[in-house]
């Protein structure tokens, strides 16, 4: 009988109206969740770590540090076969990848919630329940680095981000495309995961921020950033890694005080490289700006706040965003 560890976070998986002003909390206990499922999941040992019950919009770097370490302390056990976390939508392809990047080892991680709360009638969660389980029961996923479990659908914490506010089918790869999907009992697997890399730090740096560029957006942002303790900046720049003249120069400013400055785009797919010149991307090359490849804003950040709480990190970010990059 496989044995898989349920650790339970909160999220709207976990919440239903509650309080005097009816306000959707997360309330609900592991038992409450497991109790939920319609599946018997027969076969299936699963056991219960409640570990935190938060939205995860209030997940910070260091309580997904946490989350993360307590994962590795079920896997490290020899009677846990697998792991499935129940986290909130808005940051779970956050904490799936720093999961991804710290835990070794093949046995499956897999991150699920829902977009409806446990007291709507069509509620997504039970279901999104018993098909990560089924999924970290599986063979077909050891090895596979953290998975986010969704709507039938499997897929790469590197890759899946999600894409609505509030529809179930919320999780997509882009042009990377889903692993697989759980059908019924059937667990199918379509591709696996190229790139992979993991690290063991003993901390992760916190004090990484991110910066979206709109039409016009100037310096005065990312220069008070560097100014005020940012150890890192992550700037979603326009199309292959573009920025107005302004914030190019005061990239390289802030390069050579010490901060890296990594470039990603605000565009959902692509890569950026450096190509224009004018004050734009290669000119960023040039002032020292980290190009991320096809790694999307808040990915990039998750990475260098991993690499930057190694000893030698600040050395091997570049490397490190490289390979992460593809």
């Amino acid at each position: 009988m496989a044995r898989i560890q349920l650790i339970t976070t909160g999220g709207t998986i976990a919440s239903r109206p509650g309080g005097a002003k009816a306000d959707v909390v997360a309330e609900m206990t592991g038992a409450d969740l497991k109790a939920s499922l319609h599946d018997s999941l027969e076969g299936i040992d699963l056991a219960i770590d409640d570990f935190c019950r938060v939205g995860s919009s209030a997940i910070d770097l260091p309580l997904a540090f946490s989350i993360a370490q307590r994962i590795r302390f079920h896997l490290a056990r020899p009677d846990c076969d697998g792991v499935v976390v129940t986290h909130g939508t808005d940051t779970m392809e956050e904490s799936a990848f720093l999961a991804d990047l710290l835990i070794e080892g093949d046995k499956p991680v897999v991150f699920t919630g829902a977009q409806k709360s446990a007291d709507a009638p069509d509620t997504d969660g039970p279901r999104n329940i018993a098909q990560s389980v089924r999924l970290a029961a599986s063979p077909l996923a050891r090895g596979l680095g953290a998975l986010v479990c969704f709507e039938d659908e499997f897929h790469a914490a590197r890759d899946v981000t999600k894409t609505h506010t509030s529809r179930t089918d919320t999780f997509r790869s882009g042009e990377h495309g889903k692993l697989g999907e759980v059908d019924g009992t059937d667990v199918i697997l379509h591709r696996r995961p190229l790139i992979r890399r993991t690290y063991a730090p003993a901390r992760i740096e916190t004090e990484v921020e991110l910066v979206k560029l709109g039409l016009g957006t100037g310096d005065k942002v990312i220069r008070y950033l560097a100014a005020s303790g940012t150890k890192a900046i992550v700037i979603e720049g326009f199309g292959r890694g573009n920025c107005r003249p302004v914030v190019t120069e005061a990239i390289g400013e802030i390069v050579a005080g010490g901060v890296p400055v990594i470039m990603c785009s605000r565009c959902p797919e692509g890569r950026v490289k450096p190509i224009y010149g004018n004050g734009a991307g290669k000119d960023v090359e040039r002032n020292g700006g980290v190009f991320a490849g096809d790694l999307t804003g808040v990915k990039a950040r998750i990475l260098t706040a991993v690499v930057l709480g190694l000893e030698d990190g600040p050395a091997r970010l570049r490397e490190e965003i490289a390979y992460h990059g593809g």
